[in-house]
């Protein structure tokens, strides 16, 4: 260590005292070059940093930051390079100066720390400030104490393949507003963050603003847009209104918070207009809307639709559920606990109600069924698969035909089906309906694109799938979630399994009135424990 520099660790919170100059003053190069990361037999350091080593480590990272060093910052790195590419993009593309970075309690090897700093740009300046964090490990091959390269450390929002702008806006900026009129911003609906970032992205230019100048983050590795941080000049915003309802919105908010890895999207079955979508997740991903994951027993709602189109069952027709049913070598077994019923009552009203996988199973392998039944009704009468345009990304599901034991895995949404909040809500809106409707966030007179069509179902089929729905709500196992809510109510609750989770994913389904909506919670367990109470909150919100 440098002659005259001690380093104090105190209740966690390092302090360096530099030959009684003050922080910015700190300087050692023993580390650069090799010095100090090496014992007393000249071998490479193993094992954790120690404090020392930590508070030495991140104070010459943060002192080589604040001065606009970026090769030494990115030295203090274990990958200089990326870590160089950033610095240079924060300092010249980002146009950040004044940099002062305030330390704040260590825990281990992981230091918190808050950013404060000015933007400058075009002869406007703005304050900046922001919290991160960063964790100091042991060097690979030189045993050297090293800041953990992530580009998270210059900004908590940014991910690999990031980098960091600050000019004119790509687009102008845009005042979403809800069905009613109802202004829509991040700050007070936090999931809509990323949605409103890519409606901006594409009805910017439609909506009849002007650009600002901005500092953003450019995803320079995705499609996706830039994401605003600060805003030095507003520019003028464009008025974009959405299909959203700011009450409903709320509540999905507020529903999500409860569970990690969380989303739910609400809509109406009469139109196909998007309620509310939300997400409670540690990324930005828009997973309602985009993700790909199995459906678990909710996909019993297309199952049974495609039974019933072609003539293969009836919601009072028998449908015995034994303890196990065996498809071409593969073993299916209901929840734990669950009694069989193979007696006159064994109805598929009643396998759906409770949710009986065997009883399934045993359906859709009788004659008449195909490997490619289930997609044809999926595709041709629920829309599933055919190039949605609702006004921002999103996957519209897949139900690929399948043969072997996918074949029967896939009619209990296991297998090879991939759904997400939106299709499932989607799915529940025509299955009470008998009409698919595209959903849709934006209005497609703002842009002339195409909605996907699909036939939609017999009304007959439409009839006992709702029956069914409501027996789940009010008797079945969706009951308990949807308890209390009163006038035409329906559910299917469903329970994913997950290679490698311990844990199934929690789905539920359900509508009341004209509000369809289907919630997501991952390794949430059973579908009415987690899933269900954020669709009943949801529900009761929309009135």
């Amino acid at each position: 260590m440098a002659k005259g520099v001690k380093v104090a660790v105190v209740g966690g919170v390092f302090a360096l005292m530099v030959g009684g100059a003050g922080y910015g003053a700190y300087n050692i190069v023993s580390a650069l070059d090799g010095g100090g990361a090496t014992g007393a037999g000249g071998s490479a350091r193993s094992g954790p940093p120690d404090a020392e080593e930590v508070a030495e480590t991140t104070e010459a990272f943060f002192d080589a930051w604040e001065k606009g060093k970026v090769e030494q910052a990115a030295a203090r790195t274990n990958n200089d390079a990326a870590a160089g590419v950033l610095f240079n993009a924060y300092t010249k593309a980002a146009h950040i100066r004044d940099v002062k970075i305030t330390p704040g309690k260590v825990k281990g090897t992981t230091v918190p720390f808050t950013v404060d700093a000015e933007v400058s740009y075009g002869g406007k300046s703005k304050a900046l400030r922001y919290e991160s964090r960063l964790t100091v490990v042991r060097g690979v091959s030189t045993g050297q104490a090293l800041v953990d390269w992530q580009p998270a450390v210059i900004h908590p929002e940014l991910r690999k393949g990031d980098t960091l702008v600050t000019g004119e806006a790509e687009n102008p900026p845009i005042e979403a507003v809800d069905r009613n009129g109802t202004v829509l911003t991040k700050e007070k609906y936090p999931s809509l963050g990323p949605v409103l970032d890519t409606l901006r992205s594409r009805y910017g230019d439609k909506a009849g603003g002007e650009p600002g100048v901005e500092l953003s983050i450019r995803h320079t590795a995705t499609e996706a847009p830039d994401t605003s941080l600060l805003t030095l000049s507003k520019g003028r915003p464009g008025t974009l209104r959405t299909t959203l309802s700011a009450g409903v919105q709320a509540a999905a908010e507020k529903a999500v918070e409860k569970y990690g890895q969380s989303s739910i999207v609400a809509l109406q079955p009469s139109s196909g207009e998007i309620l509310a979508v939300a997400n409670h997740r540690e990324d930005a991903f828009n997973a309602a809307f985009e993700g790909q994951v199995a459906p678990g027993s909710t996909m019993k709602v297309l199952t049974s639709a495609m039974l019933i189109d072609n003539g293969l069952a009836t919601m009072n027709g028998p449908a015995p559920c034994p303890d196990t049913a065996v498809w071409q070598s593969q073993t299916f077994k209901n929840l734990k606990g669950m009694k069989p019923d193979e007696g006159p009552g064994a109805t598929l009203s009643a396998a759906f109600t409770r949710s009986c996988n065997t009883a399934f199973i045993k359906l859709v392998g009788r004659d008449g069924v195909t490997d490619a039944s289930l997609t044809a009704e999926a595709e041709q009468r629920f829309g599933i698969g055919r190039d949605w345009r609702t006004g921002i990304s999103s996957f519209d599901g897949s139900v690929p035909a399948s043969a072997g034991p996918d074949r029967a895995a896939n009619a209990i949404g296991q297998g090879t089906v991939q759904m997400n909040p939106l299709t499932m809500a989607s799915v529940t809106a025509t299955a009470i309906t008998g009409s698919f409707r595209q959903p849709y966030l934006v209005p497609r007179t703002l842009d002339d694109r195409e909605f996907a069509t699909a036939a939609g179902l017999r009304p007959g089929t439409a009839n006992q799938i709702r029956q069914m729905m409501r027996l789940t709500a009010t008797q079945g196992t969706g009951a308990a979630a949807m308890r209390g809510l009163g006038g035409d109510i329906g559910a299917k609750t469903g329970s994913a399994e997950v290679d490698g989770e311990a844990t199934s994913d929690s789905w539920f389904v359900g509508y009341r009135g004209d509000v369809a909506a289907s919630a997501l919670v991952q390794q949430g367990g059973h579908g009415g424990d987690a899933a269900g109470p954020i669709v009943a909150a949801v529900l009761r919100a929309a009135g």
